[in-house]
């Protein structure tokens, strides 16, 4: 599966590599930040992708933030020549594979779940900053499991490897003796319902019953329903 990022295959179908959804998710870094009184400037981000959300990052933090990005996909090269600038680089390089580089904060948005052996990523990437950014998609809810097709769906588009909801990442986590200093859930399917260009007719239509619904309880539209994913801030 590892391929599909460097055979041009994810690109074909996923053409955009996301970029509508960057605003959304420099919004929650920045709500995770500020939350938690941070004052750090050297961001990170791993498996940047198009590279917008560092760009979007720049656009909200102290000016004084500098920011890179790790992609070992070539495709990605034509959008980081547009977003490229004396505070933001990119690099074509699997961050695991240098041994010299500390950030204040790594940034992990959307990632965990495309790596083959996540348990060893997560154990190597815990050394290379302080804080360390994590958005996970919580794919693992009640109406989804009656339609399992979807999780073969995921996988094949976006090259999903693994599904999760928050006890089982964040027990994850405290197994590799990550520090977790704060958690929340992040409504992207609710949010992004009608600006995502891939989002499937399925989430679509549940956006109005998972709007309805999180006005009760959020965790329980999480784990029903879903629509959300796990912010979460570690040390």
């Amino acid at each position: 599966m590892k391929n599909i990022y460097t055979n041009s295959d994810y690109i074909a179908q996923n053409y955009s590599w996301h970029v509508e959804d960057s605003l959304w998710k420099a919004g929650q870094i920045q709500k995770i930040i500020n939350k938690n009184n941070l004052h750090e400037i050297a961001f990170c981000e791993v498996g940047c992708g198009a590279g917008e959300i560092l760009v979007q990052l720049s656009k909200i933090l102290p000016k004084n933030s500098t920011f890179c990005g790790y992609d070992i996909s070539t495709d990605l090269m034509t959008f980081w020549k547009e977003r490229e600038n004396q505070n933001i680089n990119f690099f074509n390089r699997d961050i695991l594979e240098i041994n010299d580089v500390y950030y204040d904060i790594l940034l992990c948005m959307d990632v965990v779940e495309h790596i083959p052996d996540y348990i060893g990523f997560l154990k190597n990437i815990k050394e290379k900053g302080k804080y360390k950014i994590f958005n996970i998609p919580l794919e693992i809810f009640a109406l989804k499991a009656l339609f399992p097709n979807k999780f073969v769906g995921s996988r094949m588009k976006y090259g999903h490897l693994h599904y999760f909801n928050k006890a089982i990442f964040l027990a994850t986590l405290e197994d590799l003796n990550y520090e977790i200093l704060d958690f929340f859930y992040a409504p992207g399917a609710i949010d992004l319902a009608s600006v995502t260009k891939s989002i499937s007719l399925f989430s679509k239509l549940l956006k109005i019953p998972r709007i309805l619904l999180s006005t009760l309880s959020k965790e329980f539209t999480a784990i029903s329903i879903g629509g959300y994913s796990l912010m979460i801030l570690s040390k």
